[in-house]
């Protein structure tokens, strides 16, 4: 597999656009990725009032024109952050009545990589203006990176595969390997209890062997779970100051994901650095 196709998917404005698009013109360069699309989604305003409610019929005009306005600014921004670069561009957008990540989830079709930001509070409330992270990933069919807002540039010097021997974690690994060869140091690690941990340990070994067969080294580390599974692997991330952490998308219901938590959500949503999740 390559990231001959990366997507970029821009946050309404005052989010942090610009960082995001200085991280995919980097993305683009390590991967010598031949096409960039930019992509954004709005959808229109939504009043829920009564019978008897009055509501001014050109609040919803302003509405669309202020809409149409922010993706022709965003379309603008997009090509002026790829200027001087060899890479193909092309800008997808639309205003639609469905929700903003269904409308990037067909658009995936097109790319091998999603590059995003997650929205503040994942965007589970606010899905007219903002995508749900979580939901795309389980329904894209592709790898999505998750950076955080700060971030501009993938550092790729130490890199940390979140393994927990699932159909998930398999996917998300395969779908990296373009990333991981690029890598200077790579950390397969599985935290388990302590029962399992013997176990765990034949998991990422096993992993890192067949990473190896890839022409990729990697180190396997079986960590005990003090903790959430989350806060260990983030911590060992920590530790290794990875840049990138690799994880496989598990598959609850939206709403068992968001209110439960998980991996996952807490990667996605809590780090300063990026995250390569897959479905």
């Amino acid at each position: 597999m390559t990231l001959a196709t990366l997507m970029v998917h821009v946050m309404p404005s005052g989010q942090a656009a610009a960082a995001l698009f200085q991280l995919a013109r980097d993305v683009a360069a390590q991967v010598a990725a031949r096409k960039v699309i930019g992509i954004a989604a709005l959808q229109p305003l939504q009043i829920y009032a009564g019978p008897d409610a009055y509501v001014p019929q050109d609040l919803f005009q302003q509405d669309w024109e202020a809409m149409e306005k922010e993706l022709a600014a965003a379309e603008k921004q997009f090509r002026t952050a790829f200027e001087g670069t060899a890479v193909a561009l092309e800008w997808r957008s639309t205003i639609t009545t469905g929700a903003v990540s269904d409308y990037v989830a067909e658009q995936m079709r097109a790319a091998d990589l999603l590059i995003t930001q997650p929205a503040p509070n994942g965007g589970l409330f606010d899905s007219n203006r903002y995508l749900n992270v979580a939901d795309l990933v389980l329904r894209a069919g592709r790898p999505v990176l998750v950076a955080g807002p700060a971030v501009t540039a993938l550092d790729l010097r130490s890199v940390v595969i979140g393994w927990n021997d699932s159909r998930e974690a398999r996917r998300a690994v395969e779908d990296a390997l373009p990333l991981l060869r690029l890598a200077g140091k790579v950390t397969v690690i599985e935290v388990a209890d302590d029962d399992e941990l013997s176990e765990a340990e034949v998991h990422v070994k096993d992993v890192a062997e067949w990473l190896g067969r890839h022409g990729i080294t990697a180190v396997a580390r079986a960590e005990r779970g003090r903790d959430e599974d989350a806060a260990v692997l983030a911590g060992v991330a920590e530790d290794l100051r990875a840049g990138l952490v690799v994880a496989g998308a598990y598959g609850h219901t939206r709403l068992r994901e968001w209110v439960l938590g998980g991996v996952t959500r807490d990667f996605l949503l809590k780090t300063a650095r990026c995250s390569f999740v897959s479905h």
